[in-house]
């Protein structure tokens, strides 16, 4: 952190007078935030101090302990808290032959009630995890005890006690701990809870099904977009292949894929649909094999699957021969690009050759001859010849012109003719040899299609233009396509009139060369991670590395409005409604007005990317989560339009990843990058709350951290601290929703205390989760994708009407010697 704040202070030119105040003024700020830490690491010198002088004068009392216990059986430890101290000490409880014994330490003891060795080391273990003392310290401590009063039997002692609480989780009475990579996190049972043991852990009543899905892979995919005679728009993004009613507005959805689908081609028969996918890993890093899926479009059922097994690290491309669809040709994403052919009924391979080691963009079967089949891409167009199971090449020659970087796409004329669109902006006509070249668009030929009649339409990179030809290339008709869309990344006829254009930014379009073009589906392109939802409203916000905020509406279906700024990261609506707060990688972050999409305040807190931004429940307060380890605290005046600093908290070790307020909006829970919790009393200005125990039974106005005692179960055992990125509780707190980094949205019942807790898994995201968020009134919830750059709505189905308080209080005064139930 300070190097970066070193490397910040040197960009700064230090010939300029009128940024020295700035310079001064950053200086200030470090100084003061130095103090502040040395000012901490007194208190918590003083307070290992205390500690340590504590341990001291109990050691004496438990030697005596120990030698009068070995005349004494039944005794009995039970944990309980030493006033000053927020650890567990120990009160005995002793049967009859155990009385005198009581009667004659009490007389040797006024300063403490006895503890036995299981207690100290239990307490020496919970001083060094809440920061107060280290165990280097606490061992110096001790072992100076031993050496000056050596006792085997005391060290025995010892060292099992050592051994019993390294191998337990649980500590008797008030607290567990997880452990993340090692590091023991010590988690504090609420006071409502009596026999921790006995809760049984369920998946929740209610599930989650897909509703819409926002986005479209265009960026980085071809052959991504077709129109089917029912009136639908097929295309994919994640996981997830879309049917979309281009008149109805309605989604349907195919889900069999395993990973991001790379690839699409329509059977001759308009029904059929054949799917590619890439080469995935699981939870464990264990490779996901890629498949083709043949399936039908109109039942959503997988008809075949294949090459299992065969392609390697994805399918590239695919295309069905044009003589009723028997066979499929595909190219994998291997070195070699291998280029083969499969039986469609069989399921079995036909023919197998290696393509070239150069990207392949297109394949495709000659309509007039399926023993023809044609690839392009990086400097090549190959005309291939299967015969008896056997492929020979024929490499195309631009003889007198020059040999474009790129073939991008190709299309066959209605005389049998080749038409390739390239990276010089040319369409080539290929018969025996190159016969012609039409000068087309500036830049790059993205994509070809050709229309009833022999017409033919071209989509450009550089100059956005769709071109109408006729069967001579002959221009007759052009338009360009609003800049913000991107360029042409492929078209879709419709009727012949009407068109689908999808862009490189992500959008489909939809229009005529008469009309012009407007989207009809618009997503992200670059990795997202802010979300937000409204508070009364059904809308939400994104924002990402796209430098793009969007609003969305959820009943319609639709982006309402996008501006840009810099990268956005988080966000959160005001409590009235009418605002918005987005959080920017640069430390800056801005309050948009929801009606007029103006900045309405904006301030900077750092220079390292925010990573959380809460209001208090009442609006009063607004919480902003930093990289530089700080919580800035503001007041919040003026309906959310008027922000002045209210303090800073100031604790954590790395950086802030979560945080929530309690429903009074006087103090905050925290979570860091180091896997810490923290409490913070904002009322009495900012101030860390030592002793979290004291906050076991606070309520939380939402509850996002993603390590606390409620959410504990949502980790899986040998969890790295990162595999879990977001999580958030419903209104009804009936629930939690959790995003992992496997492209898995989980729904566990809420609270969810316990480990190995089941939940619902439900797959669609083909890249780590970012963020998950229910909507105001637990009708749906959002996810959304990383690299996906997807985000999916899942409607929120079943359930009852338990509160969650209700649900933890019946199942911990209860009992149940029933197995807990496998996660679904």
């Amino acid at each position: 952190h300070s190097t970066q704040m070193y490397s910040h202070s040197n960009d700064v030119s230090a010939d300029s007078s009128a940024e020295f105040p700035d310079r001064a003024s950053m200086m200030e700020v470090r100084l003061q935030a130095q103090e502040d830490e040395i000012t901490l690491l007194k208190a918590s010198l003083a307070d290992a101090l205390r500690r340590i002088r504590l341990h001291d004068q109990l050691l004496p009392l438990l030697k005596q302990q120990l030698i009068a216990g070995q005349h004494v059986a039944g005794t009995r430890a039970k944990l309980h808290r030493t006033p000053g101290m927020e650890e567990e000490d120990e009160e005995q409880e002793e049967d009859e032959e155990g009385g005198e014994q009581e009667k004659e330490l009490s007389r040797t003891s006024s300063l403490e009630e006895p503890i036995q060795p299981t207690t100290i080391r239990g307490i020496q273990r919970e001083d060094y995890q809440d920061g107060s003392c280290s165990p280097e310290e606490v061992g110096s401590a001790s072992a100076s005890v031993r050496t000056s009063d050596h006792n085997p039997r005391l060290e025995q002692w010892e060292n099992n006690a050592t051994l019993l609480l390294l191998s337990c989780v649980r500590l008797p009475g008030q607290s567990i701990k997880m452990f993340i990579r090692g590091r023991p996190i010590t988690m504090y049972i609420p006071s409502n809870i009596q026999n921790y043991e006995d809760l049984k852990m369920e998946p929740p009543s209610e599930r989650l099904q897909l509703d819409w899905v926002y986005g479209y892979r265009g960026r980085d995919c071809r052959a991504n977009l077709y129109f089917l005679p029912t009136g639908e728009a097929v295309y994919f993004i994640a996981c997830v292949i879309v049917l979309y009613h281009i008149n109805n507005r309605t989604q349907r959805h195919y889900r069999k894929h395993t990973d991001c689908v790379r690839c699409l081609t329509l059977h001759p028969d308009k029904v059929r649909v054949a799917s590619g996918q890439t080469a995935g890993v699981d939870k464990d890093g264990k490779p996901l094999q890629p498949c083709v899926l043949i399936w039908d479009s109109t039942s959503l059922v997988t008809l075949q699957q294949i090459g299992l097994g065969t392609f390697q690290r994805g399918v590239g491309s695919v295309a069905f021969s044009f003589d009723s669809g028997a066979f499929l040709c595909v190219i994998d994403d291997s070195n070699e690009h291998m280029l083969s052919v499969w039986d469609c009924n069989k399921c079995i391979k036909y023919a197998e050759v290696k393509s070239t080691n150069e990207a392949v963009f297109a394949v495709e079967f000659n309509p007039s001859d399926s023993t023809n089949i044609i690839t392009c891409g990086k400097s090549h167009v190959y005309f291939w010849t299967l015969n008896a199971g056997q492929f020979t090449k024929k490499q195309g020659i631009f003889g007198k012109y020059k040999k474009p970087k790129f073939i991008q796409c190709f299309v066959f004329s209605l005389t049998g003719d080749v038409l390739t669109g390239d990276s010089e902006g040319n369409i080539m006509t290929w018969g025996k040899s190159i016969t012609r070249q039409t000068r087309a668009h500036e830049g790059s030929v993205f994509t070809l299609c050709t229309l009833q009649g022999g017409a033919l339409l071209s989509g450009g990179g550089k100059d956005r233009k769709i071109i109408r030809w006729s069967a001579d290339l002959a221009p007759e008709r052009e338009c360009e396509i609003p800049e913000k869309f991107g360029a042409v990344r492929t078209i879709a006829d419709v009727d012949g009139e009407e068109l689908l254009v999808g862009t490189t930014r992500n959008a489909i379009l939809r229009g005529t060369f008469s009309d012009g073009f407007v989207a009809i589906v618009q997503g992200h392109v670059d990795e997202m991670w802010g979300l937000a939802t409204h508070p009364s409203q059904n809308i939400f916000l994104t924002c990402g590395h796209d430098r793009q905020v969007c609003l969305w509406k959820t009943e319609e279906h639709k982006l309402d409005w996008c501006i840009s700024l810099e990268y956005g990261l988080c966000a959160d609506f005001c409590p009235n409604g009418s605002v918005v707060s987005v959080g920017l990688s640069t430390g800056r972050w801005m309050v948009l007005d929801l009606l007029t999409m103006e900045v309405v305040s904006e301030s900077i807190d750092g220079n390292e990317q925010l990573s959380v931004m809460r209001y208090s429940p009442d609006g009063s307060f607004l919480a902003v989560g930093s990289h530089d380890n700080f919580i800035y605290i503001y007041n919040v005046t003026e309906s959310g339009r008027r922000y002045s600093r209210f303090g800073k908290c100031n604790g954590h070790s790395s950086f802030i990843t979560h945080l929530d307020w309690s429903k009074d909006g006087k103090y905050i829970m925290s979570n860091s990058g180091d896997y810490e919790i923290l409490y913070w009393d904002i009322a009495a200005g900012c101030k860390l709350l030592r002793n979290r125990f004291e906050s076991k039974d606070r309520e939380w106005a939402s509850y996002t951290c993603v390590l606390g005692f409620h959410v504990m179960g949502v980790w899986l055992e040998g969890s790295d601290g990162t595999d879990i990125n977001a999580l958030c509780r419903s209104h009804s707190e009936r629930m939690v929703a959790v995003a992992d980094d496997f492209c898995k949205v989980h729904l566990f019942q809420y609270p969810c205390p316990k480990p190995k807790a089941p939940s619902h898994k439900y797959e669609g995201h083909g890249s780590h989760v970012t963020n998950v968020c229910f909507t105001h009134s637990d009708s749906h919830l959002l996810s959304m994708g990383g690299k996906d750059t997807c985000i999916l709505q899942w409607k929120v189905v079943g359930g009852g009407a338990v509160d969650s308080r209700e649900r933890l209080a019946s199942t911990s005064s209860a009992s149940t010697s029933s197995p807990e139930p496998a996660a679904s």
